[in-house]
C-alpha cells in the first residue's frame, strides 16, 4: 500500500492582526498617558492613569473613555461629559452659562466715572433730582427741572449749586467734550421771555453753561450746548410725572471713542434729536 502523502500545514495570515491590535492598544494608551501628564491637577491624572490599567487588563477601551470624560459612553464609544455645578450637582456642558462678556469699550470708558458720581449723588438720585445712565454715546446725567429751574424760567436755583458742584468736580478730572441739552414736556409755553419751548429748552443749557464754566471753572471750550424742545423725551407726556421727568438739563459726558457726527439723544422713534 502507498504511503499516503503528508499535508503541508494551512498557513494562518490573520497572525498579523494579533501585533496590530497590540500595537494600537500601546499606542492608545501612550497617548492617554501623555494627556494625563500634562494635566496640572494631579488627582484627575491618577483618575486618567488608573482607567487606562484598567482598560489595558481588561480591554474596555470604551471605559477609559467614560472615565477619562467623566460621562456616559454609548455604543459607538462618544462620550457625554458632564460637569459639577454647585453642590456637587451634575450638569451638562450644553447647560453651562457662557461667560459675560466684558463690557464695550464705550461704556467701559465711562463706567467709573458712573460708579463714583453714583456715590456721590447718591441722596439726589434716591429724591428724585438726578437720574443717571450709560449710552453708547456716553454718560448722561439728567438735573429735574423742579429742583433746578423755576417753572417757565431759566435762572439756576442757587440751592442746586451744591449738587452741581459734585458733577463739575468729575468734569474737571476728564478730557471729554461735554454737551448740555435742554428738553421740556410737550406743553407749549407763551411768555414775554420765551416764545416757544425751543426758545426755553435752549436758554436753559446756556443757563448751565454759564454756572459751570463761571462758578465751577470748567473751560467754556469743552462745552457745546443744544435745545431740543419736546422732542427727545425720556417718558409719556400723557401723564403729570411723564411731564415732568421730561423737563431736564443732560450733562451728556462725551465718549472720546465713538465719532459721532451729531451725537444728539436719539427720540423714541429711534431718530436723533
Amino acid at each position: 500500500m502507498a504511503r499516503a502523502k503528508k499535508q503541508a500545514p494551512h498557513e494562518n495570515h490573520e497572525r498579523w492582526l494579533v501585533s496590530y491590535a497590540d500595537f494600537i492598544t500601546l499606542l492608545f494608551a501612550f497617548f492617554v498617558v501623555m494627556f494625563a501628564s500634562s494635566q496640572t491637577d494631579k488627582a484627575k491624572a491618577k483618575q486618567v492613569s488608573d482607567s487606562v490599567r484598567e482598560a489595558l487588563e481588561h480591554g474596555g477601551v470604551p471605559s477609559a473613555v467614560k472615565e477619562i470624560l467623566g460621562g456616559t459612553v454609548d455604543e459607538k464609544g462618544k462620550g457625554n461629559a458632564q460637569m459639577k455645578g454647585p453642590g456637587g450637582a451634575q450638569k451638562s456642558q450644553a447647560e453651562t452659562k457662557p461667560p459675560t462678556p466684558p463690557p464695550s469699550p464705550q461704556v467701559a470708558e465711562l463706567l467709573p466715572s458712573l460708579q463714583f458720581l453714583s456715590k456721590e449723588l447718591s441722596a439726589e438720585i434716591k429724591s428724585g433730582k438726578i437720574e443717571m445712565r450709560l449710552e453708547p454715546r456716553g454718560l448722561v446725567v439728567s438735573l429735574r427741572e423742579a429742583a433746578f429751574f423755576p417753572s417757565g424760567g431759566d435762572a439756576v436755583d442757587p440751592g442746586s449749586l451744591s449738587s452741581i458742584q459734585k458733577v463739575a468736580g468729575v468734569l474737571g478730572t476728564l478730557p471729554n467734550p461735554v454737551r448740555l441739552e435742554g428738553h421740556t414736556d410737550s406743553v407749549p409755553i407763551h411768555t414775554a421771555r420765551f416764545h416757544n419751548n425751543w426758545e426755553l429748552s435752549a436758554a436753559r443749557s446756556i443757563a448751565m453753561l454759564a454756572v459751570l464754566s463761571d462758578k465751577f471753572q470748567i473751560p467754556a471750550g469743552r462745552f457745546s450746548v443744544a435745545g431740543y424742545a419736546d422732542t427727545a423725551p425720556v417718558a409719556s407726556n400723557d401723564d403729570a410725572e411723564g411731564r415732568a421727568r421730561n423737563r431736564r438739563v443732560d450733562i451728556v459726558i462725551l465718549n472720546r471713542l465713538m465719532a459721532v457726527p451729531d451725537g444728539g439723544p436719539e427720540r423714541r422713534d429711534g431718530k436723533k434729536g
